[in-house]
């Protein structure tokens, strides 16, 4: 990486004596242009990070299908925020359904109205498997967890 920095700084270098070359008029063109290179630098070292991280997990992939997870940027077991989605809306819904089966059929409506939540929101969670998932399943080595931005 040392020698794309001295890339970077040979170009900050030349741009500094253009601009004593040229005068301050022509500074914010020389700076566009100083910062078009630096960011094709980064660009073509995010593709490279990029393609490596998927080139390891294909083969973690082709090693053990069952140990690829989607990343989780919050640590929380993948389709947690679906499910959590799902109950809050449900729960937002309740309210109103509440007051429907009040208003239209007593004790009785409010109760059938719970109990269509309840059988929702149970059978959501036990068709993503969340109540019936094992630990195990989710574990993750340590190489498929690691993230593509990291410093080489």
């Amino acid at each position: 990486m040392e020698a794309r920095d001295h890339e970077i700084e040979k170009e900050l270098a030349a741009t500094l004596r253009a601009r004593g070359e040229l005068g301050p008029e022509y500074e914010s063109a020389l700076v566009d242009s100083f910062l078009e290179k630096v960011e094709e630098r980064l660009d073509t070292t995010m593709d490279r990070r990029v393609r490596r991280h998927l080139a390891e997990q294909q083969v973690t992939a082709a090693r053990d299908p069952r140990s690829i997870r989607p990343p989780s940027a919050s640590g929380a077991p993948p389709g947690f925020g679906e499910r959590f989605g799902f109950g809050v809306v449900s729960l937002v819904l309740a309210v109103p359904l509440s007051a429907i089966g009040v208003v239209n059929a007593g004790i009785e409506g409010l109760v059938v109205a719970w109990l269509g939540i309840v059988g929702v929101n149970a059978v959501h969670a036990a068709r993503g498997g969340g109540l019936f998932r094992r630990r195990e399943r989710n574990a993750v080595p340590a190489s498929a967890s690691a993230s593509p931005w990291q410093e080489d």
